[in-house]
């Protein structure tokens, strides 16, 4: 299934909906996340009977507006050791010891052609080309033989970047601060896993899925990666963020950036750093486009 959070013109209210062919029929829950808090809405959705909506009648929202929490992981080898050297840096070894994480702001979340306010103050914006898994049930020292049954579905995620802020941010060795928490795009829906059962190998530590990830900038593609090349897979990354704490239905799992995700390891020889009026595609093979305007 693809499930969407959306609006139209006439309910000021949002509505959770799935995409049936080109229509979304319209679900009994105000958002995906209330329908996720409920142990039988996904078996609801399957059997959904509401009222159809063309896509050209609605807004689509982030799948999840209201994440519970989101965590960005740093999970593709090619893209830390391509960063780091760019800095002059060699690879970190404990890297290859956990798949680790920051929490960003669940707070300034976008959604597919919601335009994205240019954060003000910087000079440098960036993209970073992700994909994410949504949590469906709650869960705590979730072993990662059994982390895969905790995944909702899958959507694409643009962790918005200011690099001059970040950069600063980093000398302080506290996270990426203000460099990252004005925006994350999520969208443009929820997939679930079962729709994606054709590109995956491997289960547990070991399950991969054959991806194709790419992004453009005004209809011109700088960056092509795939999801298989990951290193640390969603199951590791969950089991890790659920020890010692629990993981809630509607929490959002970044991957980290795919290798060649962002001009930070592309370089602004590739292409300037991001302006107001550039139109950022980042597209997914399975899942679909995430389509932000820089405003």
């Amino acid at each position: 299934m693809k499930l969407v959070t959306f609006r139209i013109d006439e309910w000021p209210a949002t509505h959770a909906g799935v995409v049936r062919d080109d229509e979304i029929i319209t679900l009994a829950y105000p958002t995906l996340l209330e329908l996720l808090r409920d142990p039988n809405g996904l078996a609801n959705a399957r059997e959904a009977n509401g009222e159809a909506f063309a896509f050209e009648e609605v807004q689509l929202l982030s799948p999840i507006p209201d994440p519970p929490s989101v965590r960005d992981f740093y999970a593709f080898e090619q893209h830390v050791k391509s960063a780091r050297a760019k800095r002059g840096l060699d690879m970190i070894p404990e890297w290859y010891e956990i798949p680790t994480f920051y929490f960003t702001n669940n707070s300034e979340i976008y959604g597919h052609n919601q335009p994205v306010p240019y954060p003000v103050g910087s000079n440098e914006l960036d993209i970073e080309l992700e994909i994410a898994c949504v949590i469906g049930r709650d869960g705590k020292d979730i072993p990662v033989e059994e982390a895969a049954s905790y995944i909702a579905g899958y959507t694409i995620m643009n962790d918005w970047s200011a690099r001059d802020f970040q950069r600063k941010d980093m000398k302080l060795n506290l996270g990426p601060g203000k460099g990252k928490d004005f925006a994350t795009s999520l969208g443009p829906w929820l997939v679930t896993p079962d729709e994606l059962a054709a590109y995956r190998t491997g289960s547990a530590a070991s399950e991969r899925y054959d991806l194709t990830m790419l992004a453009r900038v005004n209809g011109k593609e700088i960056s092509r990666g795939n999801f298989k090349d990951i290193y640390y897979s969603f199951p590791q990354m969950i089991a890790w963020a659920s020890r010692n704490a629990r993981l809630r239905a509607g929490d959002v799992l970044g991957s980290g950036t795919v290798g060649t995700g962002c001009l930070l390891e592309l370089g602004t020889e590739v292409h300037p750093w991001f302006r107001r009026g550039d139109i950022l595609e980042l597209e997914i093979e399975g899942i679909g486009v995430l389509r932000n305007k820089v405003v």
